[in-house]
């Protein structure tokens, strides 16, 4: 009996090594990512009736002196922010004869009856704060502990590798990786990581000259930080301490501001160009996961200690802010695609479009969110 009461309450049991640090990962980026929509809409003088971290049957709530209703609900999956005027959690656009029911005080403060600029302001601050929570991450942790790296040297090369069949030698330097400039190492591997099968260009510093190849990564299964297999493009070279020659980049509050902008920029990237590569099946199935992955990773994270786990925070808020701007109704870039027909037009788009439209793009979320479970429990 203890051993079971170990393994599900234990700090390396379920409940705190796992449930709790998953909890705290999905809250942290629920919770950033509601309140940019909380934050801009009232700014934008837009009533809020409820901001809730959850689903389903509240758990606890406070009302506060706006009106506000504050709640916590008990499926921990996601929440919202419902406007004044909202049928739903979802802020679709409600009938004529719904807002018809609504008092001349609601009417002034109601989301739907905003001009346009408003709306989408509310609606891309979402993201938008989840892109913010990133680089602010990054920002503190590149303060406190600085930034390790190496140089972009080949200490080796593997046999029979894409590197090797191009010509790439022992002792040569990346200076740039299709035609982007490298400083780091790791420059080098963010750039080829997410190429599998792509020919990428790269120009190599050999004795004092530069001289141009070309090599084709290959997709290989390797384990990250956490200890999960994933699959990496690479091209078979390695670096060592003596070539890479390691060292600490330190940083000003400001500096550390800047370099995680960046960061922040590489993850965007990165995140869109897997997807777009995922839509064409060239990315394997197995790197998209649900909230089960999510949950193992958290607990996996949390061991290795609390910057950790505030890392996977930043990553995560990335992927959920990206996410969210897909021009899929009833994510935000749905109600983005929306506000921008409106603006081109200068008319609501007809009630009978967006019906369809959210028809539509509810069974494409709902497939995805059926693609990732399934990856969860069966697929991989």
């Amino acid at each position: 009996m203890n051993e079971i009461l170990h393994a599900v309450f234990g700090t390396e049991g379920f409940v705190l090594g796992t449930l709790v640090p998953f909890l705290f990962v999905l809250t942290v980026v629920v919770f950033v990512h509601e309140m940019g929509h909380y934050l801009v809409g009232r700014w934008c003088g837009i009533g809020v009736k409820v901001f809730s971290i959850g689903f389903g049957p509240e758990l606890f709530g406070f009302n506060d002196s706006h009106g506000t209703r504050w709640k916590l609900c008990a499926i921990p999956l996601g929440g919202y922010v419902k406007f004044v005027g909202d049928m739903n959690a979802t802020s679709s656009q409600p009938s004529s004869e719904e807002i018809e029911l609504l008092t001349d005080a609601e009417r002034k403060v109601a989301f739907h009856t905003q001009p346009v600029w408003k709306r989408a302001a509310t609606v891309v601050a979402g993201p938008l704060f989840n892109f913010l929570l990133t680089i602010a991450v990054f920002a503190v942790l590149f303060t406190a502990y600085g930034r390790p790296v190496m140089e972009p040297m080949v200490a080796e090369v593997t046999a029979d590798s894409p590197a090797a069949q191009a010509g790439i030698l022992p002792g040569d330097r990346f200076v740039s990786v299709d035609g982007s400039k490298v400083q780091t190492f790791a420059d080098v591997q963010r750039r080829v990581s997410g190429r599998g099968g792509d020919a990428i260009t790269f120009v190599m510093l050999r004795g004092g000259k530069e001289i141009t190849v070309t090599a084709t990564p290959r997709l290989m299964e390797q384990e990250d930080a956490l200890g999960n297999k994933v699959k990496v493009a690479v091209i078979g070279v390695v670096n060592n301490q003596e070539f890479g020659q390691p060292r600490l980049i330190t940083y000003s509050p400001a500096g550390a501001l800047a370099a995680a902008v960046e960061e922040t920029g590489h993850i965007i990237q990165g995140t869109g160009q897997f997807l777009q590569r995922f839509v064409v099946g060239r990315e394997d199935k197995c790197q998209l996961g649900g909230p089960i992955k999510i949950a193992k990773m958290s607990g996996q994270a949390a061991k290795l200690g609390f910057d950790w786990l505030v890392q996977l925070v930043a990553l995560l808020s990335v992927g959920i802010g990206i996410l969210n701007l897909l021009p899929i109704p009833p994510l935000d870039g749905g109600h983005l695609l929306f506000y921008g027909v409106e603006a081109v037009i200068r008319r609501p788009v007809s009630e009978r479009m967006m019906e369809m439209g959210y028809r539509a793009g509810l069974l494409l979320v709902l497939g995805f969110m059926g693609f990732v479970f399934w990856n969860d429990l069966f697929g991989c």
